[in-house]
């Protein structure tokens, strides 16, 4: 394995330099051999971190030299870059947040959550050598997801096994569509595609439960509706599939409604997407009413992803 070696000096008295090199070298997740010498695996980007740091200290009267080595073995240099600590760290505010009763404050769970989830994002970037703690604890944050979303959302569909069948949208048109009331992310977002994309006379019931769900009505987003979640797809994505619904910009929406309906990775939008449904959701109690306010979000993250994929 190659590695990079930095060596620098800076004056004594110039601490905020000091501070600003330490800062950096430990963001990038370089470890330090004794003072003034840090040892990071070789890549572009350490590289260019590195490089960074140089030109700082060098404008703050200081020193700098970035050395690359030959391959060595990693040997007992992997456990200057251990993270067990940070991971155990990492879980007791997990275990932590998963204690807090069921049903207070849920948004403000989902937020903690969120930064939990950023900074494990953070932690695993300079995580080099990666081991059980990091599955361990990308297993909790997933399943505390899946908690808080139950709590935000009850009776919340499983994950059905088996294929998505493909589907002719000309047998789908002027239906009746049916799903749980009070709609949040998942729900919001695939009615919007329905009636966008499948269905434009899509006519639109919400459910007081699944299980008064009409004979007629197309159901989606409970168990056992015609269209919900199904392998490790939530019900936004099980219909772009089912009717081929393949465009770029659709299936990064998809990523987005995954992630605040089920967790996994974080798209850019997802915490400004999330506040605005939420602020609509608190503040819009019909849901006719709120599905409609909802479609002009997806309508504007929609034509904002378009022009992205033409730029």
């Amino acid at each position: 394995m190659k590695w990079l070696l930095l060596i620098l000096t800076l004056p004594t008295n110039n601490t905020a330099a000091r501070m600003r090199a330490w800062r950096n070298l430990k963001g990038s997740g370089a470890a330090v051999l004794r003072d003034g010498v840090y040892l990071i695996p070789a890549s572009d980007a350490h590289n260019a971190a590195f490089e960074e740091v140089s030109r700082d200290v060098i404008a703050n009267d200081g020193s700098a030299y970035i050395f690359p080595t030959e391959t060595v073995e990693v040997g007992d240099l992997g456990d200057l870059f251990d993270r067990r600590e940070d991971y155990l760290a990492l879980q007791t505010e997990l275990q932590q947040l998963a204690s807090q009763p069921a049903g207070n404050g849920t948004q403000d769970a989902l937020k903690q959550l969120r930064k939990l989830r950023k900074n494990f994002a953070s932690l695993t970037a300079i995580d080099f050598f990666p081991g059980e703690l990091q599955t361990q604890t990308q297993d909790a944050i997933q399943a505390l997801e899946l908690q808080i979303n139950r709590q935000l959302s009850p009776n919340e569909p499983g994950f059905a096994a088996g294929d998505i069948a493909r589907r002719n949208p000309l047998d789908y048109q002027n239906r009746v569509w049916a799903t749980r009331k009070r709609p949040w992310v998942d729900r919001l977002a695939s009615a919007w595609l329905i009636k966008k994309f499948i269905d434009p006379s899509a006519r639109f019931l919400w459910l007081e439960s699944p299980d008064v769900c009409p004979a007629d009505a197309l159901g989606f987003d409970f168990d056992g509706a015609e269209f919900t979640h199904v392998g490790n797809r939530v019900s936004f994505e099980v219909l772009l599939a089912s009717f081929a619904l393949n465009q770029p910009e659709l299936s990064r929406m998809g990523a987005l409604v995954h992630y605040l309906d089920v967790g996994g990775a974080q798209p850019l939008e997802a915490g400004g997407l999330e506040q605005i449904l939420w602020g609509l959701r608190n503040s819009i109690p019909d849901d006719d009413n709120l599905m409609a306010a909802a479609e002009g979000v997806f309508d504007a993250l929609l034509a904002a992803f378009t022009h992205k994929e033409k730029v």
